[in-house]
């Protein structure tokens, strides 16, 4: 294994969205369309709410109308226009729906949520608007899956020190019985309600029911009850393994988890800690936190949300606070198989997946590895370039590891 100084090298020559701009108008990279050049850390946020729109999350004139009206750079004119777009979704799809035009009011509300999480993206976490805004989402992302056939639920997973985890859970509507199960979860900054843009929508539409988690340190979890992250991350999984046992559709021998980002560790410390999982992905590759982020300053765009999440003082203090974050000497317990969707320019690094893949297969890990090229698209962090992309190599994965015949279940399906 490499030294960890020189994993911090690595890692660092390799984020891309550090680099300085080269050409400053807006224009397509290798990881997609770069709106900003010079503001890359908001113009990758946009990117990721872009490609989200093919799922449902918005539409592309409404994005590039928002982007036209915002001041480049400035986080409150983001907020400004994102909840412009949000409001007008949310106000149709209640006029859609006292009128019964169903179908109509979900897509409206599928798209609020998506606008809403956008707009409460850069406010600080004291900000009075945060939680408000974050809870309009969550009122539209609820009416949403309450009309899906069969309808969702929301759900309050019992975690400890009397707080439950924020959860959405919906069956596929793709075969009967018991059925296979797919935990969904975010990292830093992505949320349950995301979760449907990123890999939810994909396992329903091949017979897996989805459970979408706020886990320590996320969402709901965070904003309402304070709840940080924390590195032994098999232990809200096993809280939400635990609910999943109470329930009569689910089939316990089939449990798989998938972690976006910083998810992509959490998921690898969990399936390699409990064994009730039947497979594990990692939906963008981390092997040491701490090393990736390395010494970053107190301006930087997201240390607001890594000391939110984190529960660090500082900027300075949180490489040591997030120490256990790490996969050497965990990994070596992974038992079911094990797949790593990463971007080939993800902006935020490739050797992390690279160094996770090499001590995985080191360690005898059944592990498939999937490094998404410039050509197919999908190569940023996490495919915010094209997340119908990830959300397919994901569901065929679990499909063929699952056993899951496609054309039976299509025979007597309905829609997803």
């Amino acid at each position: 294994m490499l030294p960890s100084s020189d994993v911090e090298t690595e890692m660092a020559d390799s984020m891309l969205i550090d680099a300085e701009a080269q050409d400053h108008a807006p224009h397509f990279e290798p990881y997609g369309w770069q709106h900003w050049p010079d503001h890359p850390w908001m113009s990758y946020q946009f990117r990721r709410g872009l490609g989200e729109t093919q799922e449902g999350a918005g539409t592309i004139s409404e994005c590039f109308q928002a982007a036209a009206r915002m001041v480049p750079g400035d986080e409150e004119s983001w907020h400004t226009e994102w909840m412009r777009v949000a409001r007008r979704n949310h106000e149709r799809g209640d006029r859609a729906e006292a009128s019964g035009h169903i179908q109509t009011a979900q897509n409206c509300w599928l798209r609020a949520a998506g606008s809403y999480r956008q707009a409460e993206f850069w406010l600080a976490p004291n900000d009075p608007r945060r939680l408000p805004t974050f809870e309009l989402m969550e009122t539209c992302s609820k009416r949403f899956i309450s009309y899906l056939d069969p309808a969702g639920e929301a759900v309050d997973i019992p975690y400890e020190n009397g707080v439950s985890l924020c959860a959405y859970f919906v069956r596929s509507p793709r075969g009967a019985g018991r059925q296979p199960v797919l935990i969904a979860m975010g990292g830093l900054d992505s949320i349950k309600d995301e979760m449907w843009f990123m890999q939810a929508h994909g396992a329903l539409q091949r017979g897996i029911s989805v459970l979408m988690i706020d886990g320590p340190g996320q969402g709901g979890t965070l904003r309402r009850h304070g709840v940080i992250s924390r590195h032994d991350y098999e232990v809200p999984i096993g809280r939400c393994i635990d609910y999943l046992a109470t329930r009569d559709d689910v089939d316990m021998g089939r449990i798989a988890l998938c972690g976006s980002s910083l998810g992509g560790y959490y998921a690898a410390r969990a399936g390699s800690y409990e064994p009730r999982l039947a497979a594990c992905i990692s939906h963008g590759a981390i092997w040491d936190f701490a090393a990736q982020i390395g010494e970053r300053p107190e301006d930087h765009p997201l240390a607001n949300h890594l000391k939110w999440v984190t529960g660090a003082k500082s900027m300075r203090e949180l490489p040591e606070v997030v120490r256990g974050f790490r996969l050497e000497g965990v990994l070596d317990r992974m038992k079911c198989p094990y797949l790593i969707v990463h971007g080939g320019h993800d902006v935020l690094g490739v050797q992390a997946a690279k160094l996770v893949r090499d001590y995985a297969v080191a360690k005898g890990v059944d592990v498939t590895f999937h490094l998404v090229s410039e050509e197919e698209t999908g190569a940023d962090h996490c495919q915010h370039d094209n997340p119908t992309l990830g959300q397919e190599i994901i569901g065929d994965w679990l499909v063929e590891r699952f056993g899951i015949d496609e054309r039976a279940l299509r025979a007597s399906a309905r829609p997803v």
